[in-house]
């Protein structure tokens, strides 16, 4: 007891001392990279029934325009650190914020639901080294003082999911579905200048370490093919395809497991329970996140009969709710620890996405729609840093960059395979529940988000009271 508040009183002395001026301008940028990515993702995900019709697509095969970005922000991970030691961190950031606009570009310019899925992978490389690059940055300068700055730091990233669906309803509602991509231009130019004033140059001082090519090669076609036998679950190629990644998976654990720390993902740290427990609340809470902004958006517009413009303004509560919880999580957890935060915060999403289900089967009621959605970003923006606090407090500090790695895969892995369960159950329980009595495809489909949602909840069970320094566990 007398440790951890030992531990909480130079937490609380480190907080008060003011972060240079130019430790917030670095942040600035950092934030920028990750707005962008989570914008876009974000943007994205709630336009796919407008791009399934302008593109004459099928849902289970329009939803890949997002799980191709996510899974490609996820495969490209384990390039951030090898990259960072041969080129430097500025170098690398501007190279892909240059990428990201310039692929941005390319998908507002796709012909076919094809080729927007192919620039969108294009799009998630580039875009998903910015999100660890701004961690990676925003640490070098604030040093002992991260936490405070990337606390303030998240409250415009989560400006994503607040403007996201308005800025998407509002460009579907006025303009073609390509200004959703090249929007971006202009503030990735703005991006690129900034980084070019206010970061510092960092040319690596040292031999650069070797990448796991075989990993990697082992890892991205399992991950590809998995999520596209979920897709295809009732077919024999999809049963092919997720059995084939499933081989792929196990032969990638088995070479990994002999590699330790050569590995690309060093799979020792998953003897730590601690890790293990938070992966998978990881997994699980950044898996229905996505998962909602897929369900939630297509349930108003197609079930609803919505308008895009309607339908972006209806979710501002959701955004709204994580801006307001994460100003608070710093109290909550010094008061109550980080368990009872992430538990009681997946707890919360879980009520809101019942009431989302029992709304599904009833004529609209707007008001109890907002409630339930704001209540949900509430609960949702509980769960993920305190979950982190625990991960990274469970681990050496020499370990932090690949753990770092490690938990940004596993939690950017939830987004398609959440995103891609939820999307073939609803494609499937749609040409089912036709002409059958009891609850409709859509309050199946949020009972389903319902039922991830409390297995994050479980799973943040697992979460110490209180984050502790490595050799707790």
């Amino acid at each position: 007891m007398t440790d951890d508040n030992g531990q909480i009183l130079q937490r609380e002395e480190r907080a008060v001392q003011a972060p240079a001026p130019s430790i917030w301008k670095i942040t600035a940028v950092a934030v920028l990279g990750s707005l962008l990515t989570q914008l876009d993702a974000t943007i994205v995900n709630v336009s796919l029934s407008s791009l399934a019709k302008d593109l004459g697509s099928t849902l289970p095969a329009i939803q890949w325009v997002t799980s191709a970005y996510l899974l490609a922000l996820t495969l490209v991970l384990p390039l951030n650190g090898w990259l960072v030691e041969r080129i430097g961190g500025k170098a690398v950031y501007l190279w892909c914020f240059s990428l990201f606009t310039a692929s941005s570009a390319l998908c507002g310019f796709a012909w076919s639901a094809n080729s927007l899925i192919g620039f969108r992978i294009l799009q998630g490389v580039s875009g998903g080294l910015l999100a660890p690059m701004a961690q990676m940055m925003m640490k070098r300068a604030a040093g002992n003082q991260f936490t405070r700055i990337a606390g303030y730091a998240a409250l415009p990233i989560l400006l994503g999911p607040l403007l996201g669906p308005v800025i998407a309803g509002a460009i579907l509602h006025y303009a073609s579905w390509r200004w959703l991509f090249l929007v971006n231009l202009p503030v990735g130019l703005l991006a690129l200048l900034l980084a070019k004033l206010f970061l510092h140059d960092d040319i690596p001082q040292h031999t650069p370490r070797g990448l796991d090519w075989v990993g990697l090669l082992l890892l991205s076609p399992a991950l590809a093919l998995v999520l596209l036998g979920f897709e295809r679950i009732a077919q024999r190629p999809g049963l092919v395809a997720l059995i084939a990644g499933g081989l792929l998976l196990a032969v990638f654990l088995r070479v990994e497991s002999r590699k330790a720390a050569r590995a690309l993902i060093d799979l020792s740290q998953f003897r730590s329970k601690v890790f293990r427990v938070a992966s998978a609340a990881q997994f699980l809470s950044n898996g229905v996140l996505f998962a909602g902004q897929m369900l939630i958006p297509l349930f108003l517009i197609q079930a609803c009969g919505r308008s895009p413009a309607a339908m972006g303004w209806m979710l501002a509560p959701l955004g709204l709710g994580m801006m307001v919880t994460f100003p608070s999580l710093g109290f909550l957890t010094t008061r109550f620890g980080e368990r009872a935060v992430a538990v009681g915060g997946a707890s919360v999403a879980v009520c809101a996405t019942l009431v989302l289900a029992w709304l599904a089967n009833h004529p609209l009621d707007v008001l109890v729609l907002v409630a339930a959605l704001f209540l949900r970003g509430m609960g949702q923006g509980a769960v993920g840093l305190p979950v982190l606090s625990s991960a990274y407090a469970s681990v050496e500090p020499r370990n932090l960059p690949m753990a770092a790695t490690t938990l940004n895969i596993v939690q950017r892995l939830g987004g398609p395979a959440l995103t891609t369960l939820c999307a073939a159950f609803l494609d499937r329980m749609l040409e089912a529940r036709v002409g059958h009595a009891g609850p409709n495809a859509w309050t199946l489909a949020f009972l389903l988000l319902a039922a991830l949602h409390g297995l994050a909840a479980v799973a943040a069970m697992g979460l110490p009271r209180r984050a502790t320094m490595s050799g707790s566990d």
